[in-house]
C-alpha cells in the first residue's frame, strides 16, 4: 500500500529539484552567455537493479533485457544470468518512483545583440574565451565564458566586468594602450594605430561533458577534459569573434514558464496523492481501533 506514497515522495522532491533548475535559468535569462541548464530522471526499480549488478560484478555496466530470443527457465533463474538482477527487482513489482538522475547544460549558441561597444565581443560557433580567475586567498587559475562583456583598467588590461583578466592565445594578460581606439579582427587579433597588440584566446574541448559549471557563468574542465585541437579535427568550426556584440543567454522566458507551470501541476497531484493516502492510513488505523 504504501509503494504509492513513496512513488509519490519521490516524485515531489524529483519535481523541486528541477524547479530549482529551472528558477535559476529564470533568474539567468538576461546574464550575457549564461547557458541553460537541465536536469535527467530515472526509475528507482532501474536504479537499484544497476547498482545491485555494480556491485556483485565491478567494473561490467547492465545491458537491457533479451527481447529477441528465446531463453529457457533453468537459464533465466540463474543468478550468474545477466539480466537475472533486473528481472528479480521487477518481479517484487518494486516501484518506488524517480531517482534525480544528473544536471547537464545546453551549450547551444544564444542570440547575439549588438552594443557599439568596442569591449563588447560575441563568439559564434563553438569555444570560449579564456579568463585568468583569482579567487579570495589570491590564487589564480584560467576558467572559461562565452560572457564577452569586457572592459579595460587604468593599466590598459583587458579584463571581465569581475576584473579578471582575459588572455591571449599564450595564456597572457592582454594590454592595450588606453589613449588608442581598438580594432579586433574576427580571428581575435587585436589592432591599434595600424600594429598588433594581442589575438585573444579562444579555447575550446572535444567533449563538453568534461566541463563543469563554476559560479554562475564561468566553466573550468574536469578529469578527462582534453582541449581541442582546432588545426586537426574532422569538426566543422568556423568560430569568429564580433567586436561590438554580446551573446545573450540561451534561454527561452516563454518556455521556462510553460515547464514551471507543468512542474506545478504535478507537484499538486502528487501532493493530492500524499494526502489521500493520509486519510486513508487515519482511517485503517481508527476502524482498528474500534475492533
Amino acid at each position: 500500500m504504501l509503494k504509492g506514497l513513496y512513488t509519490a515522495y519521490t516524485g515531489m522532491l524529483n519535481e523541486q529539484h528541477r524547479m530549482d533548475v529551472l528558477t535559476n535559468n529564470l533568474a539567468n535569462a538576461t546574464t550575457n552567455g549564461f547557458k541553460k541548464e537541465g536536469t535527467t530522471s530515472e526509475a528507482f526499480d532501474t536504479v537499484l537493479a544497476y547498482k545491485i549488478k555494480d556491485l556483485s560484478e565491478p567494473g561490467n555496466l547492465p545491458r537491457p533485457m533479451a527481447t529477441n530470443r528465446a531463453i529457457d527457465e533453468a537459464e533465466l533463474n540463474n543468478p550468474l544470468n545477466e539480466n537475472y538482477l533486473e528481472r528479480r527487482v521487477r518481479k517484487t513489482g518494486l516501484n518506488l518512483g524517480v531517482k534525480i538522475g544528473e544536471n547537464y547544460v545546453d551549450y547551444s549558441e544564444g542570440p547575439i545583440k549588438e552594443t557599439g561597444n568596442p569591449l563588447d565581443l560575441a563568439l559564434s560557433d563553438r569555444g570560449f574565451f579564456a579568463v585568468e580567475y583569482t579567487n579570495k586567498r589570491g590564487e589564480t587559475s584560467t576558467k572559461y565564458t562565452r560572457d564577452g562583456n569586457f572592459t579595460m583598467n587604468m593599466q590598459g588590461f583587458l579584463q571581465t566586468q569581475d576584473g579578471d583578466y582575459v588572455l591571449d592565445e599564450d595564456g597572457q594578460r592582454i594590454q592595450m594602450d588606453t589613449a588608442l581606439p581598438i580594432s579586433i579582427s574576427r580571428n581575435g587579433t587585436i589592432i591599434q594605430d595600424g600594429n598588433e597588440v594581442a589575438t585573444i584566446g579562444i579555447a575550446d574541448f572535444e567533449d563538453y561533458n568534461y566541463l563543469e559549471r563554476f559560479g554562475e557563468n564561468y566553466f573550468q574542465p574536469v578529469e578527462g577534459a582534453t582541449e581541442l585541437d582546432r588545426e586537426n579535427t574532422e569538426l566543422e568550426i568556423d568560430t569568429q569573434i564580433h567586436q561590438g556584440y554580446l551573446e545573450m543567454s540561451n534561454i527561452s522566458v516563454v518556455t521556462e514558464m510553460v515547464n514551471m507551470i507543468t512542474l506545478q501541476r504535478q507537484y499538486e497531484s502528487n501532493q493530492k496523492v500524499i494526502t489521500t493516502y493520509d486519510d486513508t492510513l487515519e482511517q485503517a488505523v481508527t476502524q482498528n481501533g474500534k475492533i
